[in-house]
């Protein structure tokens, strides 16, 4: 039987009669070689014998925190004939431990052997998949790399295959906003304990990941060059150590669009990438639309690689994209008008090359320049969030006030669409008056009405113009060359339309900013478009589908606000963001659970020393008299010399304050 159901305002079918029935275990431990038990829900065929087995590891909590999301998928690959097992990892949800950052040596061990473990189970056939969204997008691909015999298939969404270049942390080398905003986040998930039902020791337990949870954004901003921290972990060190076939998923309005193409570009093993217009959500659920049949690309993943079914999966084209149109700049777009096609390769450069000429103009004859790039630091304030989850006004803006105070090219407007579908490579020769510098290109698609549509941009810390693992300072007054990657993008520039290439210094609060207000003069340059990719075929994927939405009750509503104000007395600009997600009882087990959020992102226009950022979450946990409480706080500002950051996590036991630390750290900030 199907239904509809909907899904961040797009229709799911709902499925609930599969091929097998579905037996489900809420709740069982796994141990780990050290004694550690790992805790996991399980799903999977009734009476189907030995079956190969689909892992998700992640630290967001399979009693509650993926509750929703865990009940659409699961259950569905269960009833087409897998077992499907959910495992916290070590310090998260219901398991024992304690987590101590992303992707240790131990999490990765602790997978291996999760995966050994499945594989010798009477229900297991021997063959196991992993897969993963985000976090476990990205250990998916980190464990792939060490070759746990049992492991026969990957399914990465919305992942990395560079911890330094392409994560939440520096981008180009600049150190991201995010990385504040995540360690914030990650301070405060740590901080909830596990269920009192599933664990006696809760309390004893919880007090000890308390003590544990411990600031990771002062650790992640003091390694501000791509060494041994960040190489950990990065699979693109070593391309070869992947055997396990790849299907790589992505977004276009997600930070981590272009994972998929480093991956088929790359991998010697057979990969694949599928790309939609989604942000950061699995493409069942996928926001703006449209959405895409997720569960049925994957099972016909498994269905090649863990059964040997004959299906022609592997001939699948290597590149099947969404081609964005033309569209009104939206934040909270819910759909993106576009069209999918399917692809044998993408390139990077090598088609059109439009130069940078003076007055202004994209094209044109080229020459010398005197372009001098100074914005103010409040420009970026556009630019949306780096991994929006598709809602709540977290993409890009109109870019209209953001190129006002940019330096802009503009090409003339096209009499014919125009497909861009690659990587554009923006090539400059400039110079700096300080040591310490960014540079900020974005692509933009400029309506007939002045409309600017965020297509793709990239950016650079000049500290890294030649290596990311050994930067320098700029010489200051010099002449030197550059290259800056864009981000990979599939958009058709429609009749009337013109591209707008726009520099800034400056983009807050995506990037921290430099410490001095820089003068970058850029001499000459040239922005090479992708090539042609040339024949395409038009690919219809399946419409979304998943299992019974996740049974709950809806204890209270949720909110969320965002807006930008302007001090016109102490001339500062603040990005403010809140959020409440209503209280939620699971109809199964009564845990009740509930989360609030407020940011606040400061800056002065004239003053980059000015930018601070403080953030609030608060998590709630309860069940009949029971109940507890923690709040995070997070607070970051700079000096010309370090970054400061002071983080509070502080809990409560019913109306009793059971633990509050303090923390102050202070970074040296020698390239950015």
């Amino acid at each position: 039987m199907a239904g509809r159901a909907g899904c961040e305002g797009q229709a799911m079918r709902i499925v609930t009669e599969f091929p097998h029935a579905i037996a489900e275990v809420p709740h069982l431990t796994i141990p780990m070689p050290d004694g550690v038990r790992l805790a996991a829900r399980l799903w999977r065929p009734a009476g189907a014998g030995r079956v190969p087995c689909i892992l998700e590891m992640i630290p967001y909590r399979k009693r509650d925190g993926t509750a929703a999301r865990d009940a659409l998928m699961h259950p569905w690959f269960a009833g087409h004939g897998y077992a499907a097992l959910r495992v916290d990892l070590r310090g998260s949800g219901d398991s024992e431990g304690v987590l101590t950052d992303e992707y240790t040596a131990q999490e990765l061990a602790d997978a291996c052997a999760v995966i050994a473990w499945a594989a010798a189970q009477d229900w297991c056939d021997g063959a196991v998949g992993m897969m993963g969204k985000s976090w476990g997008g990205f250990n998916c691909l980190q464990v792939a790399a060490l070759r746990p015999p049992a492991l026969r298939a990957v399914i990465s969404v919305c992942g990395t295959t560079d911890r330094f270049a392409d994560d939440i942390h520096f981008k180009g080398g600049c150190l991201m906003g995010e990385n504040a905003g995540w360690g914030a986040v990650m301070l405060s998930y740590s901080s909830r304990p596990a269920d009192p039902l599933l664990r006696p020791d809760w309390r004893a337990d919880w007090l000890a990941r308390l003590a544990a949870d411990v600031p990771l954004a002062p650790r992640w901003a003091g390694h501000p060059a791509r060494d041994g921290y960040w190489r950990h972990g990065s699979v693109c060190e070593d391309w070869g150590a992947i055997v396990a076939p790849v299907l790589a998923v992505g977004g276009w309005a997600d930070g981590y669009r272009n994972t998929p193409f480093a991956l088929v570009r790359n991998l010697r093993t057979p990969a694949q990438a599928v790309v939609g217009p989604w942000g950061h959500q699995y493409p069942h659920e996928g926001v703006p639309g449209p959405a895409a049949g997720f569960l049925q690309i994957a099972r016909r993943w498994w269905d090649r690689w863990l059964k040997g079914a004959a299906n022609g999966a592997e001939a699948d084209a290597p590149f099947r994209l969404y081609v964005q149109d033309s569209a009104p700049p939206d934040a909270c777009a819910a759909h993106r008008p576009g069209r999918w096609l399917a692809l044998p390769a993408v390139a990077e450069g090598g088609g059109h090359a439009l130069a940078l000429s003076p007055g202004g103009v994209l094209g044109g004859a080229g020459g010398a320049l005197a372009a001098a790039v100074a914005t103010p630091q409040d420009h970026g304030l556009m630019a949306g969030e780096y991994f929006p989850m598709g809602a709540d006004g977290e993409m890009p803006c109109d870019q209209r006030a953001d190129d006002a105070l940019a330096v802009c090219f503009d090409a003339p407007p096209v009499a014919a669409a125009v497909d861009l579908i690659g990587r554009a490579v923006l090539r400059l020769r400039l110079r700096c008056d300080r040591p310490r510098a960014f540079l900020v290109a974005r692509l933009c698609d400029v309506a007939p009405d002045g409309a600017s549509l965020l297509v793709a941009h990239g950016m650079l810390n000049l500290c890294h113009r030649s290596d990311m693992a050994d930067p320098a300072p700029a010489p200051p007054g010099d002449a030197f060359d550059v290259a800056i990657a864009l981000d990979w993008m599939a958009h058709r520039l429609a009749p009337g339309h013109r591209l707008r290439l726009a520099l800034a210094t400056s983009c807050w609060p995506f990037l921290w900013p430099s410490p001095e207000a820089a003068t970058v003069t850029v001499l000459e340059g040239w922005l090479d478009l992708p090539a042609d990719p040339g024949p395409a075929a038009v690919w219809s994927p399946p419409e979304p589908e998943g299992a019974a939405p996740w049974a709950h009750r809806k204890l209270g509503p949720d909110r969320a606000t965002r807006r930008i104000e302007r001090d016109l007395i102490a001339g500062t600009v603040t990005l403010t963001v809140e959020g409440e997600t209503g209280d939620r009882e699971d109809a199964a087990h009564g845990l009740v659970t509930g989360a609030s959020l407020k940011e606040r992102w400061t800056i002065h226009p004239g003053d980059p020393l000015s930018a601070a950022a403080r953030i609030v979450l608060e998590q709630r946990l309860s069940r009949g008299d029971w109940r507890v409480r923690t709040r995070a706080e997070t607070a970051m500002t700079a000096t010309s010399a370090e970054f400061v950051i002071r983080s509070r996590l502080t809990a409560w036991d019913g109306d009793a304050q059971v633990f509050d630390r303090q923390d102050e750290d202070r970074i040296p900030r020698a390239f950015g």
